[in-house]
């Protein structure tokens, strides 16, 4: 039992292992990059490396045909740290190596974080403007907004995992749930008739079902028709398309609802007002020279209120989110903020430094044991 498992070790950790995962990276890197051009960035990225396999379909059946960015770096990581445990002599000339590799295998497990855990989104604000939440570029979501109480909104978001097939969504706390009908992952509306649809402005909009796109440029537009059903009653069923431009509305339990496709939401237990936002260019050009907003960030909770400047390179920073200065529109009035939240942003930084000083150790080690083998 021993020996089988020094021997599986002592594999794990070989460095032809090392060269195989170096290899598959490679071959990754260059069709993940050859591949934006047919599918866009975000598409690109998340078939490549941000899965544990590259599927290929046939028919209704996905099989896994090559390791994704994820099965790539994990592998490499237990090759590492198995070199750790097997092949490396923890011995005091080596201490340069030793830190090396452990900076290595903390930049992987830094990336896997950031893949797994990270997240992107935005937020737009009109000067004057207060939002708490931003919203996903990509990623959507069926929220389902209680209207009732004229004090606030109750909101229920339903994720795409749960909208995205055909079959009943049980609400907790909700007299009622909702039968996603049939789902269309893009479709093209226009003014007609539709049959599924039978309550709201579904029944006068005819839909044809179009390929889903994945270019950066384009967007898809989902279309459901759901059914909702209290007491094993069903009270309609609703045409949701994130191209109707407006929520529909229905009541169940008494209480008004409307339900809609909109970006995926992250709420914040603060807020951020735009008080002013500048769009500098150099004298006698049309060349920008500076993107800045001004907001006042409010929280409730702890008191805290104060102004912020947030431009290049000089964003903002707080309860883990960086706030950046991405973009701005309607006439220089709207500037669009990039949310980022990567609890592992620290991480290549000190993988970073501790490569950077096991080489510089081993290189002086080295050094030192030349000079003091000179002859006098």
């Amino acid at each position: 039992m021993r020996k089988g498992a020094q021997e599986f070790l002592e594999r794990l950790a070989s460095v032809e292992l090392t060269l195989f995962c170096l290899a598959l990276a490679m071959v990754l890197v260059v069709f993940g990059t050859l591949a934006q051009v047919r599918m866009g960035t975000f598409a690109a990225q998340k078939m490549f490396f941000n899965r544990w396999w590259i599927p290929e379909t046939f028919g209704d059946w996905r099989i896994p045909v090559f390791p994704g960015g994820l099965t790539v770096g994990a592998l490499w990581t237990l090759n590492l740290i198995a070199a750790f445990i097997a092949r490396f002599k923890y011995r005091r000339k080596d201490a340069g190596i030793l830190i090396s590799h452990f900076g290595l295998i903390l930049l992987l497990i830094g990336q896997f974080v950031a893949q797994r855990r990270g997240r992107e989104s935005l937020m737009p604000l009109q000067i004057g403007q207060t939002l708490n939440y931003s919203e996903a570029a990509r990623d959507m979501e069926l929220a389902l907004i209680d209207t009732s109480d004229p004090r606030w909104d109750e909101v229920t978001s339903i994720p795409d995992a749960r909208f995205s097939r055909p079959g009943e969504i049980t609400l907790p706390g909700k007299p009622f749930s909702l039968v996603i009908r049939k789902f269309d992952r893009n479709a093209q509306l226009a003014m007609g008739s539709n049959s599924l649809a039978t309550e709201g402005i579904g029944p006068r909009i005819s839909v044809q079902e179009l390929p889903p796109v994945t270019s950066d440029d384009q967007d898809n537009i989902l279309t459901a028709w759901v059914d909702v059903r209290e007491a094993g009653r069903s009270l309609g069923v609703w045409l949701v398309s994130s191209g109707l431009g407006a929520p529909q509305s229905f009541e169940a339990g008494g209480r008004s609802y409307r339900i809609a496709f909109r970006p995926r939401r992250y709420y914040y237990p603060f807020s951020l007002t735009l008080k002013d936002f500048r769009h500098d260019i150099y004298p006698g050009t049309d060349i920008a020279k500076n993107f800045s907003s001004r907001v006042h960030l409010f929280e409730a909770q702890t008191g805290e209120s104060r102004d912020a400047l947030i431009y290049m390179n000089h964003p903002l920073r707080y309860h883990g989110n960086t706030f950046y200065q991405a973009s701005f529109g309607q006439g220089d009035k709207l500037s669009v903020l990039q949310v980022v939240k990567n609890p592992a942003w620290v991480a290549p930084y000190l993988s970073c430094f501790l490569v950077i000083l096991g080489l510089v150790i081993q290189f002086f080690m080295h050094l030192s044991a030349f000079i003091r083998r000179r002859p006098q």
